[in-house]
């Protein structure tokens, strides 16, 4: 096996994803940003999240599909500040899974799907 990384699959959304986890997550850096010709739609993008590498793309094939909050994207905040900014951001347009709150095996944890679908846990301790 070479490696294994993250890929998260949109329809037609995925660099307005990226813009906004560029938002979200200032040390996110993108690696590389191809687009679909002629337009918006990206056909691969490589993100780079405290060294988690995230591929992302646009389908060109419609699915039946979405993302699953079974699978998550794990991030350790730094501090209170940093968790509750998140979280507040985050549910603009998505939903809690796990509202932000101590749940006994973190100090605060959220689990949040974003409006793109995209699963977010996020701990504090």
């Amino acid at each position: 096996m070479k490696n294994a990384t993250i890929f998260l699959m949109f329809q037609g959304q995925a660099n307005e994803a990226i813009q906004q986890y560029q938002q979200w997550f200032p040390d996110l850096t993108v690696e590389s940003l191809m687009y679909m010709d002629n337009s918006q739609q990206v056909a691969m993008a490589v993100l780079n999240l405290k060294g988690l590498k995230i591929m992302v793309n646009d389908s060109n094939i419609q699915h039946h599909f979405t993302f699953t909050p079974s699978i998550s994207i794990f991030v350790e905040c730094e501090s209170l500040n940093e968790i509750n900014h998140l979280v507040a951001h985050m549910l603009k347009g998505g939903k809690a899974l796990m509202p932000l709150d101590n749940h006994g095996f973190s100090e605060r944890f959220a689990w949040i799907q974003d409006r793109f679908g995209v699963s977010w846990q996020l701990t504090y301790n």
